[in-house]
């Protein structure tokens, strides 16, 4: 699983049984622990494995408690030591299952979530009209997490979905074969983001007081949501686009699909190289870059064998 999940439940499970993370250790998920766990789809792998650890870390504790009121000042291992030694059981599983989830398909009825993720977005963006190119300058990003389980690796996590969002919206353009067949089916046939494409400038920060009582410790999921959020970066290129449009005397909505490729954006922006009409009417290549022709210093097309 990774991605600080097992870091958030051993957090988990040090705070219920109040001792140091350090006394903690993680075990890979397996059958033969856990047969029907649930896959880490939708970002509620805390939220699920979170709860399961704090259910069986109450189990524990609610067995270790007669020889925790035997010696209040015993340390950890003194209370587990006297629980061996009466042959009490330290171990337990603990399993969630998210309540209120019952959605009907077929009715477009019911719950399909247990609570929503909510978060905001603002980018800023240079485009190259004649190119196509664009620089992500800045971005700012506000994320509702609740209460946040751990800050360091939330933010990471924000801060990835939003750069693969990227891709998503500016990069990553499916090509079909005439047949049907895919062209980009990896890395190797298209380009994914990279550190060029970070914004010179990215601010993220969690919102604050929060809470999210649905869920772990008040916290939320993180993983996916903020993947749409850089949309705000295809929405800046469409605004410079615009900006570019106004220039050369186009206004009103123009469309732009996403991804926002460099060969779109180029498009959009509309000049003399761009549109349809362009060429009909101009006889050189000087008139069509709107400079005049003086004779003796431009070979004309006509004479070109």
């Amino acid at each position: 699983m990774g991605q600080g999940l097992h870091t958030k439940m051993a957090q988990v499970a040090s705070k219920v049984l109040q001792i140091p993370i350090s006394k903690i250790h993680i075990s890979e998920t397996s059958t033969n622990t856990v047969p029907n766990t649930s896959p880490t789809a939708a970002s509620v792998s805390s939220d699920l494995n979170g709860m399961a650890i704090y259910n069986a870390c109450q189990i524990l504790l609610k067995r270790l408690e007669p020889y925790r009121d035997q010696n209040p000042k015993g340390s950890w291992e003194a209370w587990v030591k006297a629980a061996y030694l009466d042959s009490v059981s330290l171990s337990a599983t603990g399993y969630y299952k998210t309540p209120g989830i019952n959605y009907d398909f077929e009715k477009n009825e019911g719950n399909p979530f247990h609570y929503f993720s909510y978060g905001v977005a603002c980018s800023e963006t240079e485009i190259d009209c004649l190119t196509g190119d664009h620089k992500n300058l800045c971005t700012w990003i506000v994320m509702d997490v609740g209460l946040s389980l751990n800050p360091a690796i939330d933010i990471g996590q924000i801060e990835g979905a939003f750069m693969q969002g990227v891709g998503l919206f500016t990069l990553e353009e499916l090509r079909y074969s005439p047949d049907g067949n895919l062209y980009t089916r990896g890395p190797g046939m298209y380009k994914i983001p990279g550190f060029g494409d970070i914004p010179t400038e990215f601010n993220v920060s969690l919102l604050r007081e929060a809470p999210n009582s649905k869920a772990i410790y008040s916290s939320k999921a993180v993983g996916e949501p903020p993947l749409f959020l850089a949309s705000s970066v295809f929405f800046a290129i469409k605004d410079a686009i615009y900006a570019a449009r106004t220039e050369s005397g186009l206004r009103g909505p123009f469309q732009l699909d996403s991804p926002a490729t460099p060969e779109r954006i180029r498009t959009a922006c509309a000049d003399n190289f761009t549109k349809s009409e362009a060429g009909s009417s101009l006889t050189s290549p000087l008139e069509f870059l709107g400079l005049k022709e003086e004779t003796g210093l431009v070979v004309k097309l006509e004479d070109v064998p």
